[in-house]
């Protein structure tokens, strides 16, 4: 029985960050173990509610009652147990996730701060190493059934590993030169350092998935050779496809571009320096994209925009300004706005934040300003209001509030509009939506044999939404292909965040 009073006796707490000075200068995690006595403080604040509301807020359907008591007893081999039942990669998700579940804790309900929930999981898939070294589940017999996974991201990797532990020889096709999607290339080591990425795909090698890097299934393969080795095809190519802003005036000088060419190349100089290689931040193309010494400006207000904060920081950025459309968030909930258990809108300071730069909120850009040799010099904003009519937004300048801010490095950071066009959809008889997202039927198929999960069905989303449809796309997989019992199908198609109606 957990302690009905742990939250009474324990405040909320988190490990301290690792000194600013000490972390910029290098590319390491910012948060080090938070050490056993914390951990278990932290898990006895924990009430077992009767409603677990942390199970709705996150779509994995984590047990977090129970491996937060488990730890509480110190049981740490049964918390492991538990927490990979309904998560293949609690290491990513700890690490990555925003903690939905955070936010429909209960004590949120009573004006207490919530349990860490996030920073319990990572704890525990930290021990889960310690313990076993993610010690390999292979099928005992093999089914004869192949399947093709179209993407390394963890839609595709959850999927692959569920499959590969049903007995389906699974092959998973990514087309850069290394598995992982995002999380090799997109998301900066100081928030998800590599070897945890390269620990599970030793696991799922040993587990009897296969892995072809560099190929560009549509160009590389054709959809109809894919077709011809594989009983079923699961596309999990995520949603890349940059939001833009053509019609701004100045948008095609040098110095302008999308944020995640800079944390791409970023990442890449990072690995290529694990490796002992040289390397410089650049485009394909070889165009130069380090923040070193320039002034920087990130358009946005998001994950992505922070990550490229950070990356700035590391580099040695002259100075960063952050803009963001809207006015500065709340820094507490509004239950009129949004009521618990729903996620709410708040002022978010990431650890980014604290090393430096400048947040500018309710701006928008009127022109990236040319130096008179094609490159940019400068970003002129002005300050805005944002309203919503007929569910269109309308952004009005204010007069007179034009300033300019020196920019010599600019990144666009303003989200996705799902997945790129490219040649297997066509290859493979599917189309993007509105969304720029792959619409499925209830059984996760987008055409006959073909299936589609994460942020190229969803559009882009939170890590564990596109672990939860990696499991259930999986399993829907496994029942196409007559696969003995049931997989575990944490959510359907059509699921969505909870929010208030």
């Amino acid at each position: 029985m957990p302690d009905p009073n742990g939250f009474l006796r324990y405040d909320r707490r988190l490990p301290a960050r690792r000194p600013v000075p000490v972390r910029i200068s290098d590319w390491r995690e910012v948060y080090p173990p938070a050490g056993e006595e914390l951990i278990r403080e932290q898990a006895t604040r924990c009430m077992d509610c009767g409603i677990p509301f942390c199970h709705d807020g996150c779509p994995l359907g984590n047990r977090i009652p129970d491996w937060n008591d488990l730890v509480r007893t110190g049981n740490w081999d049964a918390a492991v147990e538990s927490l990979h039942a309904t998560n293949n990669f609690p290491e990513f998700t700890g690490r990555l996730c925003p903690a939905p579940c955070e936010a429909a804790c209960v004590l949120g309900l009573g004006g207490q701060q919530p349990v860490t929930i996030k920073q319990v999981e990572v704890e525990i898939a930290d021990a889960a190493v310690a313990r076993d070294g993610l010690r390999p589940r292979p099928a005992s017999a093999p089914t004869g059934r192949s399947v093709a996974v179209v993407g390394s991201g963890p839609a595709g990797l959850a999927a692959a590993q569920q499959l590969a532990r049903a007995g389906h020889t699974v092959t998973v096709y990514e087309r850069d030169d290394a598995i992982g999607g995002l999380l090799r290339y997109g998301i900066p080591d100081f928030k998800l350092e590599k070897q945890h990425i390269d620990r599970r795909l030793a696991q799922l090698t040993a587990e009897g998935v296969r892995f072809r890097t560099g190929v560009e299934v549509g160009v590389d393969v054709t959809a109809e050779q894919m077709r011809a080795e594989h009983d079923a095809v699961l596309l999990a190519c995520g949603a890349l496809q940059g939001r833009d802003t053509p019609e701004t005036a100045g948008r095609a000088l040098r110095g302008v571009h999308q944020a995640m060419s800079h944390l791409v190349a970023a990442n890449r100089v990072v690995a290529a320096a694990g490796d002992g290689r040289p390397a410089l931040a650049t485009l394909p193309d070889g165009t130069p994209i380090d923040a070193a010494g320039k002034h920087v400006v990130i358009i946005g207000g998001g994950d992505t925009a922070a990550d490229c904060l950070g990356v700035a920081h590391r580099q040695g950025a002259a100075g960063v300004h952050q803009l963001d459309l809207y006015p500065q968030p709340p820094t507490e909930r509004d239950a009129e706005r949004d009521p618990w258990p729903t996620w709410p809108w708040l002022l978010r300071n990431y650890p980014a934040h604290e090393e430096g730069g400048e947040r500018v909120f309710a701006v928008a850009v009127q022109e990236f300003v040319d130096d008179g040799t094609g490159q940019v010099r400068a970003v002129r904003i002005a300050e805005v209001t944002v309203e919503k009519v007929d569910g269109r937004r309308i952004v009005t300048p204010l007069p007179g509030s034009e300033r300019e801010i020196p920019a010599d490095l600019v990144l666009l950071a303003i989200g996705f509009e799902g997945t790129e066009e490219q040649p297997l959809l066509a290859q493979f008889g599917v189309t993007r939506n509105g969304r720029g997202a792959i619409d499925s039927g209830p059984d996760w198929q987008a055409a006959d044999g073909v299936f589609v999960a994460g942020d190229m069905h969803r559009g882009a989303s939170l890590i564990v939404w596109a672990i939860a449809e990696g499991r259930a796309a999986a399993a829907a997989i496994h029942s196409y292909l007559g696969g003995v019992g049931e997989l575990p199908a944490p959510v359907d198609p059509a699921r969505q965040p909870l929010a208030a109606r």
